[in-house]
């Protein structure tokens, strides 16, 4: 299963650090693409609608960024994450299919679609993959189930040595 993860991560990364550094070259194709979004975000944050263009460089930024990470096994998890989520603001400005009236053209933008949702379910799984160990919210829960063998065997001895420790001064007091 390693060498597995080792092919599939940089697979799975190649189009986002590809298409990360291309947008940071040439933002402005982008920011063409980008207007829904960057109204859409203005409304709720207005500093973002400021500048569309910087808004587009800081995504293609950390695509590049968490695409790297991903692929060099880095923190995959997180970066698998993070890409997911730049991956939805994305699709849905770059392949919005519903919005094009041309059949041919809509079918392409439907099958880039569909590709980049595939993509997303692939990046959600990364995102859990756990390299078989388990998960950390799977430790918390089964953590006072599984004492460490040691400590649990400590207890008890403890415990007799200190029920020893007390009958032995109630002793020594009596003999006084």
């Amino acid at each position: 299963m390693a060498v597995l993860r080792k092919l599939a991560r940089p697979m799975l990364a190649a189009p986002f650090v590809t298409g990360g550094l291309r947008a940071l070259r040439r933002p402005e194709a982008v920011a063409e693409l980008a207007q829904p979004v960057v109204r859409a975000l203005g409304k709720r944050v207005p500093a973002l609608a400021a500048d569309p263009l910087k808004l587009v460089r800081v995504n293609s930024a950390v695509q590049a960024g968490a695409g790297l990470l991903f692929a060099t096994g880095r923190a995959p998890r997180l970066a698998a994450l993070t890409l997911a989520a730049t991956l939805v603001p994305t699709t849905l400005t770059g392949h919005a299919f519903w919005t094009v009236e041309d059949p041919e053209e809509r079918a392409r933008r439907r099958a880039d679609f569909l590709t980049d949702l595939s993509v997303l379910g692939g990046l959600l799984i990364a995102a859990a993959d756990t390299h078989g160990k388990p998960s950390l919210a799977y430790r918390s829960r089964h953590a006072l189930d599984h004492r460490h063998p040691v400590r649990a065997a400590r207890r008890p001895v403890e415990a007799a040595a200190a029920g020893t420790a007390a009958r032995l001064r109630a002793t020594a007091r009596g003999s006084r």
